[in-house]
């Protein structure tokens, strides 16, 4: 168990989706499919739908709140987000996707120990952000 500093409340779990490389959401992630499209990112070609995302942190452009916004509409974002920072405007992403089309994607950061070094992809992981913790099963 790991706690960590909510973000952005509720409860999801899902396989995990790791990289401890900075990712941009904007041209990184094509929200029609949910394939990160980030060639120099390792999880390139992977598909964050339904997936907790572990990453530590994003870059780049203020649109990356309309790419998880649009993702999720499509049904095709995270099912929750686990960084060691999150970038406000993520967050505001997924404001946005629970006012607008009521799903919840539960954001996490500044974990107690960095997430990348106990979480690999394919692990089971839960994000209970109401109450500050990520559950992983190591498979």
């Amino acid at each position: 168990m790991i706690k960590c500093h909510t973000v952005i409340n509720g409860v999801a779990e899902g396989e995990a989706l790791v990289t401890n490389k900075p990712l941009s959401l904007w041209g990184g992630l094509d929200p029609k499919s949910g394939e990160i499209i980030d060639r120099r990112n390792a999880l390139s070609g992977k598909n964050v739908s339904g997936k907790v995302l572990v990453y530590p942190y994003g870059v780049g452009s203020c649109s990356s709140s309309a790419t998880l916004l649009e993702a999720s509409r499509l049904d095709k974002a995270p099912c929750a987000i686990v960084n060691l920072e999150t970038e406000p405007i993520v967050a505001v992403g997924a404001i946005l996707a629970e006012k607008l089309y009521g799903k919840i994607i539960p954001i996490v950061d500044k974990p107690d120990i960095n997430p990348s070094k106990v979480i690999r992809t394919g692990d089971r992981v839960k994000v209970d952000a109401n109450k500050g913790i990520i559950e992983a099963t190591i498979r």
